[in-house]
């Protein structure tokens, strides 16, 4: 809750494409509708948001060559700059989070994971960089490591940063505050992994694939800080894991609050893909596509009650949501609004 006291949305666009920049909303309880209410481009390129708890801060990434983390004022209608970016010191950040009261960034361009610690404002502080190596076969994509997502896990102690580059999920202690290597889970050679997202019962990860459509659950354990793959599906019914020829490249994902079903953009199919969740977690099953009701969907968000799905089209320039079937898990088009280089949407 902030603004005006009901639920509030959050949508992050490139700047450098004609995006707002970071635009305020506020959802219709009733129908999920978004209504702008401000926008502030004074972070350039903020494709990643996380709120803090509470709902009055959120914080951004600044996906620029330099690479930067902002905090903002998010209490009026339009988001407000806190004090001014903060270099991470890593190139083209694409993903952040909130833990062990720092903010944490993947660094794209240089491979690498950053962390901030918070002040009592709230306001970033000067980062520890944590620096990737390796490769994978994708001469174009894969010369070198290219952390793209940060998540922590639901109790808090660890990291787990996912490595297009180096086809990996490294996963971080956190006990000490700053984050220390701990482990490394490899994935099959040019998985491209870009996302992933816990089951709720907190003992699977779900690794989406963007240079292979695929879908990579692994087992999770929390005491030990361990992440093993153990299954891997197409996302797209009918493609085989590995074609190359593909033109299909997953960006998002998102697991239903009961468990019972994932939902992944696919950006060249754009198209929103359901898979449904076994009992046993490990062999995720597609049973349908949707269109993405737009073009090019960078990221999809569910919205805290697990109710409706909200999809990020960067090139259609819009954030398009969708009613979700309770017994099928399929989304329905129910609305959209403009939104000029979409990247992402988020709540608080």
């Amino acid at each position: 809750m902030g603004y005006g006291g009901g639920r509030r949305a959050f949508i992050g666009s490139f700047t450098s494409a004609g995006g707002r920049g970071v635009a305020a909303a506020d959802v219709d309880p009733g129908t999920g509708a978004l209504t702008i209410t401000g926008a502030t481009d004074e972070v350039p390129d903020p494709s990643f948001l996380a709120p803090a708890p509470g709902g009055t801060v959120l914080y951004a990434v600044s996906e620029t060559p330099e690479g930067a983390v902002a905090a903002l004022d998010v209490t009026g209608p339009a988001p407000r700059l806190i004090g001014g970016p903060v270099p991470v010191r890593g190139a083209g950040p694409t993903h952040l989070a909130l833990a062990a009261g720092q903010v944490i960034t993947a660094n794209y361009g240089s491979g690498s994971v950053s962390a901030l610690p918070l002040g009592v404002d709230g306001a970033p502080g000067a980062p520890t960089v944590l620096e990737h190596t390796g490769a994978g076969p994708d001469p174009e994509r894969q010369e070198g490591p290219h952390a793209h997502q940060v998540v922590a896990d639901p109790g808090g102690r660890w990291l787990l940063a996912v490595d297009l580059g180096t086809d990996s999920v490294r996963v971080y202690d956190l006990a000490g505050g700053a984050p220390v290597l701990h482990a490394e889970a490899v994935l099959p050679p040019g998985t491209g992994p870009r996302h992933l997202a816990f089951h709720p019962a907190g003992s699977h990860v779900y690794v989406l694939g963007e240079l292979e459509p695929t879908l990579t659950v692994c087992r999770w354990d929390a005491a030990a800080g361990a992440l093993e793959p153990v299954h891997r599906t197409a996302v797209l019914p009918g493609l085989p894991a590995a074609d190359a020829s593909s033109r299909s490249y997953p960006s998002g994902i998102a697991v239903a609050p009961d468990g019972r079903f994932a939902w992944v953009a696919v950006r060249g199919d754009d198209s929103i893909a359901v898979l449904a969740l076994d009992e046993g977690r490990e062999k995720p099953e597609p049973v349908a596509t949707v269109p993405c009701g737009g073009h090019w969907p960078r990221d999809l968000s569910l919205d805290p009650e697990g109710r409706r799905l909200y999809v990020a089209n960067e090139h259609s320039g819009d954030v398009t949501w969708f009613d979700l079937d309770p017994r099928t898990g399929v989304p329905s088009r129910a609305g959209s609004v403009e939104a000029p280089a979409a990247s992402c949407v988020v709540f608080a």
